[in-house]
């Protein structure tokens, strides 16, 4: 059976990806965009929808984790029908921008848009949504009065309390990449020895598994995402999890460590001035909110609205930019890796 709204304009596996006709109608003078997107979040598909309805662009979606679209498209080469290219985290947009994958564009709207920090100096890729590294921690297990930083997680005192994700988690990768621009990387494989010592369990897989550990009194204090609290907070992975967030301490250092999710204009894109359109409509104030808010992200220059991000708290970032991030990406792997962590 043909399933309604599929285009078939990909080989591929659809329990890897999925393809998505998010407009109207075609006719002789329509107008397209093709997306190869990293994030896998089925509200950003009401964005693309709205864009349509205003602009008369048709919006044609491919959804994947980001090694894959990054692989398929040093596959597809010159034959690639990708327009945008959508990842999250900064080393994912960075080695793909580096990697000859993106190509560079001028757009006014997307420098006064996106905050230097949040954009390639070489002007390949925008940073599109923010999210925050975070410290979770469960008060009946630590003393959350004496954690401020990730710092205090090297501290004796939590031997056998604290919990990580796998070594291979970009986040963690992009978290010690910041480490090492603020402080350097001496400071920070101390930092890392001492905060390895502590962990007394095996390496989590995701930040949600992590965060009910910690709920749990399993682990003592971990890291995560945070908008992974959040959804949990208001309930969009079911009850059991909204009350074990309720559970847990999220603690964001001052100042703190940001991320983003990006989007960068593809090498050999086809539809070159309907693709930036499409990054100028999505980094715009209404582009950026729509995105960050059904997800618990934050937008470019505002902090999420809902009551679920309001009790974490203001953030202020570090300053550390998201190419200085990934600048670091390899040096912050082997750092973790002298390290000991798994």
């Amino acid at each position: 059976m043909k399933r309604k709204g599929l285009i078939p304009w990909f080989k591929t596996s659809l329990s890897l990806t999925i393809a998505l006709f998010i407009s109207g109608p075609a006719n002789a003078n329509s107008r397209e965009v093709r997306v190869y997107s990293g994030r896998h979040y089925n509200t950003d598909r009401q964005i693309y929808k709205k864009f349509s309805q205003e602009t008369g662009i048709r919006v044609r979606l491919i959804e994947a984790t980001g090694i894959s679209l990054v692989e398929r498209l040093k596959r597809e080469g010159k034959n690639s029908k990708a327009d945008i290219i959508l990842l999250v985290d900064a080393a994912r947009i960075y080695n793909a921008a580096e990697a000859g994958l993106l190509q560079p564009y001028r757009s006014a709207k997307l420098d006064n848009q996106v905050p230097q920090e949040y954009r390639d100096p070489k002007k390949r890729w925008y940073g599109l949504t923010r999210r925050v590294r975070v410290i979770i921690a469960n008060p009946r297990t630590v003393d959350t009065t004496s954690i401020k930083s990730f710092s205090d997680l090297s501290s004796p005192s939590l031997k056998g309390k604290v919990c990580l994700r796998k070594r291979n988690n970009v986040y963690n990768q992009s978290l010690v990449a910041n480490q090492i621009a603020l402080k350097g990387e001496v400071p920070t494989r101390s930092w890392l020895k001492g905060m390895i010592n502590n962990v007394s369990q095996p390496y989590f897989g995701g930040d949600i598994s992590l965060a009910r550990a910690v709920a749990q009194g399993k682990c003592g204090v971990g890291i995560v995402n945070h908008y992974y609290v959040a959804r949990m907070l208001a309930g969009i992975n079911g009850s059991k999890d909204k009350i074990l967030a309720e559970k847990i301490k999220v603690i964001t250092p001052k100042p703190a460590h940001v991320n983003v999710s990006a989007g960068g204009l593809a090498r050999y894109a086809e539809n070159k001035k309907e693709a930036i359109q499409l990054l100028e409509y999505l980094a715009s104030p209404d582009g950026s909110k729509g995105l960050a808010g059904p997800t618990f992200e934050h937008p470019l220059r505002e902090i999420g609205k809902s009551p679920e991000l309001k009790s974490f708290g203001i953030f202020t970032p570090d300053g550390v930019t998201i190419s200085q991030l990934g600048k670091n990406n390899s040096r912050a792997i082997k750092l973790m890796a002298q390290s000991g962590w798994e």
